[in-house]
């Protein structure tokens, strides 16, 4: 099996459990072979916590799952430095960080300090405590979730702070017939059940052939057109980061090396743009009174914007 191949089948291994959702999950294995972190914004009870579950499995990686309350601290997260007094010497004890794939639930439900955290454990790939640097392991991917609805005795992720996070994502509520499907399915047995399709070994030569990905210059001065269009569009008080180009380049990469392409198209950009531009975006106050969504506001930026024509053939 080739690695193209094994895009698809983490898929359709992960669509075993989390049933009527594949743009969402296709959307997830775009971050985790861009080697970037995504932030889930959903309501309680729709399969967060499968999905991501389902997610490491299906790779046969460590996962974590933290539980963000207001009294976590930063040493809950890291790990800390402990004495040893039988051999009077300190050791470090890791903290729930040092696993691979991690399940950060309800992100904004904890202190800007641990918030912080996490995000430079996210950014640096690294954690440093007591002057020692502690490298994570790779293929290292941080999911957090937020409850979009609720926002009491909570803190809200600064602008650079969400801008750290390559896609935000939501799963929403299933139709009807998939609702049917899920009842009748219980998720802990099919998790339980599913196996890994790929190790990590085959996981990391994926996302080393992501980046050999062919983007055209036509393309990549698509997505700057985009992204600069952000920052002088009326309904947009803030517009996205130069981070935000680098993110809609390599999404676009994974998403082309997923759907069989060597080469990136303008469509793949298209593709991932709400996803990707959305959460880093401030709406103006007039835009909001007039109650413009911000992912409306995004679409427009297509339509403004020339899509060029790329030739395939180059790379």
């Amino acid at each position: 099996m080739s690695n193209k191949d094994h895009g698809k089948t983490i898929l359709k291994n992960m669509e075993k459990v989390i049933i009527g959702k594949t743009p969402v999950l296709e959307k997830v294995l775009v971050c985790l072979l861009a080697r970037g972190h995504v932030l889930i914004e959903d309501v309680p009870g729709v399969g967060k916590t499968t999905m991501v579950k389902a997610l490491a499995r299906s790779l046969n990686l460590s996962f974590s799952r933290i539980q963000f309350t207001p009294d976590l601290m930063p040493a809950d997260l890291l790990g800390m430095t402990i004495f040893n007094r039988q051999d009077n010497s300190f050791a470090f004890k890791k903290g729930p960080i040092f696993q691979q794939i991690i399940l950060a639930d309800e992100i904004n439900r904890t202190s800007p300090k641990t918030q912080s955290s996490l995000l430079q454990a996210m950014e640096e790939g690294e954690v440093s405590i007591d002057g020692h640097t502690y490298p994570l392991k790779k293929p290292f991917m941080v999911l957090a979730t937020q409850n979009p609805v609720e926002y009491q005795g909570t803190f809200p992720l600064p602008e650079a702070q969400l801008d750290r996070f390559l896609m935000r994502v939501s799963l929403g509520y299933p139709d009807a017939a998939h609702e049917m499907a899920i009842v009748q399915q219980s998720r802990h047995d099919a998790l339980s059940h599913l196996a890994a399709v790929a190790e990590e070994a085959e996981l990391l030569s994926m996302q080393a052939a992501v980046e050999q990905v062919y983007a055209a210059p036509e393309v990549v001065q698509y997505i700057v057109s985009l992204v600069n269009a952000s920052r002088s569009h009326p309904d947009i008080y803030l517009g996205a980061s130069p981070r935000a180009s680098i993110d809609l380049l390599k999404s676009g990469k994974a998403l082309a090396y997923i759907r069989g392409r060597d080469y990136v198209i303008p469509d793949d950009i298209k593709e991932n743009l709400t996803s990707v531009l959305c959460h880093r975006l401030m709406l103006s106050a007039e835009a909001r009174i007039e109650g413009k969504g911000v992912e409306t506001v995004v679409l427009e930026l297509v339509k403004k914007v020339y899509t060029p024509a790329v030739n395939v053939h180059e790379g």
